[in-house]
């Protein structure tokens, strides 16, 4: 053995944490404390079907913060559970405080720039969101609004997916994208949808003024009433044999085609 090899523990295998690792706050009395203690909780999982008088205030402390509650069952409690002693509740928090849409219009404002954000249609997929973060922050938008219910939040899979844009991209999540999507329109924001049967070739669509960009979700795109919210449907040139893109592989070509005409 060489002697700068002396004395040099063996290197142990790197352990990967699970998929929601980072975050997850398991058992009653763990949730209650964190609610009680203001930790910034994305969402909370409580097992259907349980009527326990411990669980009904987790539910009802949650709903009167605005935190989301969703119903799971046992098999996706003991999936996500590291303790294995969940007792029917988990809550992911959530890495980062969430902002109004206002905020991201007001980031803008002060760069002096015209506002540049993504809308995420219900993108469930965490690695997905986390890639569509990642590729806002570089090319320079405003921020990313995502919708409360059926999609990813600020995870900690979507802050590491993310590479660290999570600290940088503001996000904003709302109660109803439409809505949301109608607000932007009366502040002077065009919206703009993919969508394969998009009216707007891409080249043709002029990204340089304030501009939402809406980004459907992986398997069924933009929900019918998110749609009708769109001032134009933009399609992206297809040349091969498939007709559509990952979420988060269109969004990338949106932005820099925006981020392409606002060089000029």
């Amino acid at each position: 053995m060489g002697k700068e090899q002396r004395g040099r523990e063996p290197l142990k295998p790197k352990r990967e944490p699970s998929s929601e690792a980072d975050g997850v706050i398991e058992g009653r009395n763990a949730v209650i404390e964190a609610l009680r203690a203001g930790v910034n909780i994305d969402k909370i999982y409580i097992m259907k079907g349980e009527t326990d008088a411990a669980l009904g205030h987790i539910a009802s402390t949650a709903r009167a913060k605005g935190i989301v509650v969703a119903d799971a069952d046992r098999r996706k409690l003991d999936n996500m559970s590291r303790t294995h002693a969940h007792q029917g509740v988990i809550a992911v928090a959530a890495v980062r405080e969430y902002v109004s849409v206002d905020e991201l219009l007001e980031t803008a404002r002060r760069k002096g720039e015209p506002p540049l954000l993504v809308v995420c249609d219900e993108l469930s997929d965490p690695h997905n969101l986390g890639a569509v973060i990642r590729t806002a922050e570089c090319a320079g938008a405003h921020g990313v609004i995502i919708p409360k219910r059926r999609s990813a939040g600020l995870t900690a899979v979507v802050a590491k997916t993310s590479a660290g844009a999570v600290a940088h991209v503001p996000v904003a999540r709302v109660a109803n994208l439409p809505s949301a999507l109608e607000e932007l329109k009366e502040q002077g924001v065009w919206v703009f949808g993919t969508a394969a049967d998009g009216q707007t070739p891409l080249y043709e669509a002029d990204l340089r003024g304030p501009a939402a960009i809406v980004i459907g979700s992986e398997g069924e795109g933009m929900g019918r009433l998110v749609a009708e919210k769109c001032d134009f449907k933009v399609s992206i040139p297809m040349k091969g044999k498939l007709n559509s893109l990952n979420a988060s592989a269109a969004a990338a070509i949106l932005l820099y085609e925006a981020v392409r005409q606002r060089l000029h």
